[in-house]
């Protein structure tokens, strides 16, 4: 399909941007009612889950960034495995659906600790839209009905009692999905976010709606238990950084695949892409972005449970040995060995420098389709992430953060903030946060502008997906005899969606939209 490019938002005083206008409309009126950027966030992400159904959910987890006008700090709010999750439980794979892969959802206590901590509004305001959308309906928007009509597809094939909720909660009636500018609602979620804002969220961990998911499961075949809901704790984090040019890339570290974006960008900095002719700077940054999953792929896990040799894969002399490895034709990645050598995003800013970068998200789609009867919220498969290997740092087991796609980015220049960005997506993650930050720091683009430019999406192996407009024929054609398998796809949401805030030198801010998704940035 083909998009429409926006133009940048420039605002004064306060900026929210997000892929969906009404969350975007949730939190500017809470920066105008006085909240902080934090706030913004929060009600943002809360809005979310009711009008992006599907990219992402109550039942989610959540990851963020702040920069509180002195210093970041990060967020992470993932959850864990069950405990009774074992190696022996999935051994002839995990499936995609049901209840084998859900983990303890992290979004409803990662919106509580990041209010605790930076909130200046009381806490329970902040849900007033999402209620109100929830309880009274809204009109979907394009991009959301497109993604749900798929959804309801996958649906449609799935078997059991664990997925007969989702039908009730996620069709209108006659039972299809809702089409674009169709009303929907969904007064039990309205409920459960009542519950969880009168109660610090408590009531989704320890309370009522923890009692419900728990009995729940035992009903119809799932592992997560009251215990394991209790035991949820989210972690602070100091974010990770590699320089690039003259500005710092910041990320969250593991569990998350934040990381791979670093490595590439460690590669690539000693590259002058600007200097390049365009068929050289494309399979440079294949090549470096392959190198950098080969890496996560390998040692990203826990950091609870296992040590991932983070600082090790971040030297800028382990950069240069995996730069050494890029040459004129295309590689089919490898690790290196460091030690010897349904996802929404959002971003906020107000008017006293505060900035957020935050992610949360189900995993593909509508995530396990195991929705709560009474509570209209699904869970997330995120078990997915794990890894069958007994012996990988990322194996099955209990009580454990996976391997996690989101991942929110945040941009800084001689310490100074630039600001927040992020292109969720599963895999597509790193890779846009890569070529936002190329677009950005060599190509001098505004963040409307680094989110405009077409995008490619490696895959696997040799296999790369360019989306239309990304180069000249002749260009392409000049990819796949250095050995790249290059397929052109016309569908935009395979290359992600992100939204970018960058502050101006001399006051206020710049702010740009995804122009594949339904969303907007807006300012005052």
């Amino acid at each position: 399909m083909t998009f429409h490019p926006h133009k940048p938002l420039y605002a004064p005083r306060g900026v929210v941007a997000t892929s969906q206008p009404l969350a975007a409309s949730a939190g500017l009126g809470v920066l105008r009612r006085g909240g902080n950027a934090v706030d913004a966030a929060v009600a943002t992400a809360i809005a979310l889950t009711v009008v992006q159904p599907g990219s992402n959910d109550i039942g989610g987890d959540l990851f963020a960034i702040v920069w509180d006008g002195t210093r970041l700090h990060g967020l992470n709010a993932s959850g864990r495995s069950p405990a009774a999750l074992s190696l022996d439980a999935v051994r002839d794979g995990m499936p995609e659906r049901g209840w084998l892969p859900v983990t303890v959802p992290g979004a409803p206590a990662g919106w509580w600790d990041l209010h605790a901590r930076f909130g200046a509004l009381p806490f329970a305001e902040l849900f007033a839209d999402a209620i109100g959308y929830a309880e009274r309906g809204y009109p979907v928007s394009p991009e959301v009905a497109r993604a749900w009509g798929r959804s309801a597809a996958v649906h449609a094939r799935l078997d059991g009692e664990e997925f007969a909720e989702w039908g009730r909660v996620f069709t209108v009636p006659g039972g299809g999905p809702p089409r674009a500018g169709e009303r929907w609602a969904n007064p039990a979620a309205a409920r459960t976010l009542r519950l969880i804002a009168d109660s610090a969220a408590d009531a989704f961990y320890t309370g009522e709606i923890a009692a419900a998911l728990a009995g729940h499961a035992a009903r119809t075949g799932g592992l997560l238990t009251a215990t394991d809901l209790a035991a949820h704790t989210s972690t602070w984090v100091d974010p990770i950084h590699v320089a690039y040019r003259d500005h710092e890339v910041w990320e969250l570290p593991p569990n998350g695949q934040g990381i791979a974006a670093l490595l590439a960008l460690g590669i690539l900095d000693g590259v002058d892409l600007a200097a390049l002719p365009p068929v050289e700077r494309l399979h440079w940054e294949i090549e470096a972005m392959k190198l950098g999953f080969a890496d996560a792929f390998a040692y990203v896990a826990d950091p609870d449970r296992v040590i991932v040799p983070t600082a090790e894969l971040l030297r800028p002399e382990y950069a240069a040995a995996r730069r050494a490895h890029i040459g004129a034709r295309a590689l089919t990645p490898a690790p290196g060995d460091p030690v010897r050598g349904g996802t929404v995003y959002l971003c906020a800013a107000d008017a006293d420098g505060m900035m957020v970068s935050l992610i949360q998200s189900n995993y593909m789609g509508f995530g396990s389709y195991v929705v709560l009867p009474g509570y209209g919220f699904g869970l997330q498969n995120r078990g997915l992430g794990f890894r069958l290997e007994p012996d990988h740092p990322n194996a099955v087991g209990p009580a454990k953060r996976p391997f996690h796609t989101i991942i929110p980015g945040f941009l800084t220049r001689d310490g100074e903030p630039v600001g927040p960005f992020g292109v969720m997506g599963g895999h597509m993650q790193p890779q846009g946060h890569l070529q936002v930050v190329t677009s950005t720091v060599d190509g001098g683009l505004d963040p409307q502008a680094a989110l405009n430019a077409p995008r490619w999406y490696w895959q696997a192996g040799r296999s790369v997906l360019v989306e239309e407009g990304l180069a000249a024929p002749e260009v392409l054609a000049e990819l796949e005899r250095r050995g790249h398998e290059v397929t052109a796809s016309r569908e935009s949401a395979i290359f992600g969606y992100g939204q970018a805030i960058w502050r101006l030198p001399f006051g206020g801010y710049v702010a740009g939209s995804e122009p594949r998704a339904d969303g907007c940035a807006m300012g005052y």
